[in-house]
């Protein structure tokens, strides 16, 4: 991606460019491929070479060299315009395939089990041993975006490489997020960096934040929503609804802490990062809700996915295909499984018919109280995160069933959330309904410093009884 972005922008990669990408991919290859570190206490000693890895290091040297030469071959005779078209073709391919072949394969051979049985073939013989690589899914879309950016005329092609990879590699938002536009993360990285005060509290404050969501909250309904989503046997439609109910408090949570945790650490660096998450549970639609859930994913897929289709822009019928197909690939994005799928299609359901209701509903509307309108779609929400945390087909049609005709057994099965989860989500609560109605993520500074420290005192408090349970893993660490 980095010699394909030199190549978009300038049509041409100097000697200098290839020997630089050239000596770190096989220096990479040497220290990650051809050594076998060693995995015991017995230091430098246990070290050997990976003799298989040494052969694919001399196919990759040779593919490399040919790839070169071929470029130099093609490239003097192919327009400025075919040249810009065909790299960055090639950027997208060869991302994807990438990502396709780490996170999907299996997928795609478990799906094709049993036709792949019909033959006489054994699936597990297709099965590949392999480890997904961390934080694919955001840093290969990232790359995407700095070579589609610069073909679009949006940002400009760096020739450092060290700066290019600390824009792919950049470490707290690297395993989720946010996706970083190269042309507001690579500007903030090349250009120098003021520390203050004033920022280094910003940056404290989003990091407490952050552990307060995560590890008073989020772990602290984990067991309770694990109770009975993990459960094998028949549950109630209450407990499903409370689970439901925990569940989209658990993955907001989970998942903007670390958002928070990231923009905190990256302030202390003198990086500012984009807000991923503002106050998503106060949507009004679904239209409102993905502008305001992961918005460094919802402004992807708008911008390099539902736009290119076409958006809007060809008609009835092609808007809802873009609409369908944009959050589908939305869906697979988040995991190799159906169920994730099953949620991006419900999401491109619900969006859909918001878009054909809408602007025949918007007068009628306009008297509905907007909190029961909140009300009402977070429920639409959380039968969305049904699907998502789901664990089968089975479990959602058994779940789904339930809800509808479960209700003659009122009886709780699931586990009690901990004191920690108790007391930390009315506090969440009522601290982003008084952000919301204040419409200022900054409105604290206009608490009375004596009630704030009571606050704050009150969270740390929360965070400390938070540690003292079983941690849980990050939620968008296995996307």
């Amino acid at each position: 991606d980095f010699l394909t972005g030199i190549l978009i922008a300038d049509g041409r990669v100097t000697k200098r460019d290839l020997l630089k990408s050239s000596s770190w991919l096989f220096l990479s290859a040497i220290i990650y491929l051809v050594i076998s570190w060693p995995t015991t206490d017995n230091g430098l000693s246990g070290l050997a070479l990976n003799n298989d890895a040494i052969i694919i290091s001399i196919i990759l040297f040779i593919t490399w060299i040919s790839a070169i030469f071929i470029a130099k071959k093609v490239i003097p005779k192919l327009s400025q315009q075919t040249n810009k078209r065909l790299f960055v073709t090639i950027s997208i391919v060869v991302n994807l395939t990438i990502l396709a072949f780490f996170k999907y394969f299996n997928f795609f051979i478990d799906s094709a089990e049993q036709l792949i049985q019909s033959f006489g073939g054994d699936a597990a013989l297709f099965h590949l041993n392999i480890i997904l690589p961390v934080g694919i899914s955001f840093y290969t879309f990232q790359t995407i975006s700095y070579s589609i950016d610069i073909y679009r005329g949006k940002t400009n092609a760096t020739h450092k490489f060290l700066d290019f990879a600390l824009f792919v590699s950049y470490f707290p938002q690297l395993v989720a997020g946010p996706i970083e536009r190269a042309s507001n993360l690579m500007p903030r990285i090349i250009q120098k960096r003021q520390i203050n005060l004033e920022q280094i509290k910003r940056g404290l404050t989003l990091i407490a934040w952050g552990l307060f969501k995560k590890v008073a909250i989020a772990d602290g309904l984990a067991g309770s929503v694990n109770s009975i989503y993990n459960t094998t046997g028949n549950v109630s439609a209450p407990d499903i609804v409370l689970a439901t109910f925990f569940f989209a408090f658990q993955i907001y949570c989970d998942f903007s802490a670390y958002s928070d945790i990231a923009r905190g650490t990256s302030k202390l660096l003198g990086i500012e990062l984009m807000r991923n998450f503002n106050l998503p549970y106060f949507a009004k639609d679904p239209s409102e809700f993905w502008r305001r859930w992961h918005i460094s994913l919802s402004s992807w897929l708008k911008d390099y996915v539902y736009i290119p289709l076409g958006g809007n822009k060809k008609g009835t019928f092609i808007t809802y295909r873009n609409l369908m197909l944009t959050m589908l690939l939305g869906g697979l994005w988040h995991g190799a499984a159906w169920n994730y799928i099953l949620w991006g299609a419900y999401q491109g359901i619900i969006l859909s018919i918001h878009r054909i209701f809408s602007s025949d509903a918007k007068v009628e509307q306009s008297s509905i109280n907007s909190t029961l309108k909140i009300v009402l779609f977070f429920s639409i929400t959380c039968y969305g995160w049904l699907l998502f945390r789901a664990n089968s087909f089975e479990q959602i049609s058994t779940f789904s069933s339930s809800l509808i005709y479960g209700w003659d057994d009122l009886s709780l099965s699931m586990k009690r959330p901990t004191l920690a989860a108790f007391l930390g989500l009315p506090i969440l609560i009522m601290y982003e309904c008084c952000e919301y109605k204040m419409q200022n993520i900054r409105f604290y500074k206009a608490i009375p410093t004596p009630f704030l420290a009571l606050l704050l005192a009150i969270i740390f408090l929360i965070i400390f009884m938070g540690m003292s349970h079983p941690p849980a893993q990050f939620i968008y660490f296995q996307f």
